[in-house]
């Protein structure tokens, strides 16, 4: 019962990463509010909550209009009485439309900042005033391991995400003192049900070949390091960004087919 007595809210908890952290911090006995575009799925994701003996709302969220980000706080406050974690979660891209910075679709920019940056921003400017209240919190942001390294495409994407790295340092520096923490998590490809879908299968083989570890991410490999960032097992950790990426960007570029003449 590691967030015993704690509201949580999880926006984009209705599948993937945000669906695996609902559930795991309902088990760990908070109090959970799901936001989500997919309110039928959050919905269903809130019943199943219940159905294990956990507490959790479904609200509808479209993390691209700030009053809809400042309703779900608010409501969220009003049914349980208090805010204690949020899981800033939404995110993602246009694969099709964000590609290098010349054929990058113009519009596609504007709203991948929206929905990667100005959701994590607008989710800590209407939770913070509420948790100044309560005494502290903690705000966990889904970053990327987008944000620390090049590529020939997503280049929205791993700006904005880029941006949540250095938000979060900065929401945690300027009300750390009033006990509200601030954090992230970089997760690596993770195998979402979007992932399993959408994500062509020589780029899985190809991100295998790259781990250091031999196996893909799941949603519950982030839901943990959310949880441990949410608890106060973390109360001395603030302004941070965790990779949760199996070890793939830690290599050097020669090493996974060095490896193959080092096993030999």
């Amino acid at each position: 019962m590691r967030l015993k007595n704690k509201t949580a809210i999880v926006t984009g908890g209705a599948s993937g990463i945000g669906e695996a952290t609902a559930i795991l911090m309902a088990q760990q006995g908070a109090n959970v509010m799901i936001g989500d575009y997919n309110l039928e799925q959050a919905q269903a994701v809130a019943e199943d909550i219940k159905i294990n003996g956990g507490r959790a709302e479904a609200m509808f969220l479209n993390a691209m209009e700030k009053e809809s980000i400042k309703e779900l706080i608010e409501k969220t406050v009003e049914i349980y009485g208090k805010l204690d974690v949020l899981h800033n979660n939404v995110g993602g891209t246009n694969p099709q439309a964000d590609l290098d910075i010349v054929n990058m679709d113009e519009e596609e920019w504007h709203k991948g900042i929206t929905r990667n940056l100005d959701s994590v921003m607008y989710g800590c400017r209407y939770a913070i005033p509420y948790m100044q209240k309560n005494g502290g919190g903690s705000i966990v942001n889904t970053a990327s391991m987008a944000a620390f390294k090049g590529d020939f495409m997503r280049t929205v994407y791993g700006s904005a995400k880029a941006a949540v790295v250095n938000l979060t340092q900065y929401v945690a520096v300027q009300y750390g003192k009033q006990n509200i923490r601030c954090n992230a998590v970089a997760p690596g490809l993770i195998m979402t049900p979007a992932a399993q879908k959408h994500v062509p299968d020589f780029m899985k083989d190809l991100f295998i070949k790259f781990n250091v570890l031999p196996y893909h991410g799941e949603p519950k490999d982030i839901a943990y390091t959310v949880l441990f960032l949410a608890s106060d097992e973390s109360k001395f950790i603030t302004g941070q960004t965790i990779e949760v990426e199996g070890g793939h960007y830690i290599n050097n570029p020669t090493a996974p087919d060095m490896s193959v003449y080092s096993h030999k």
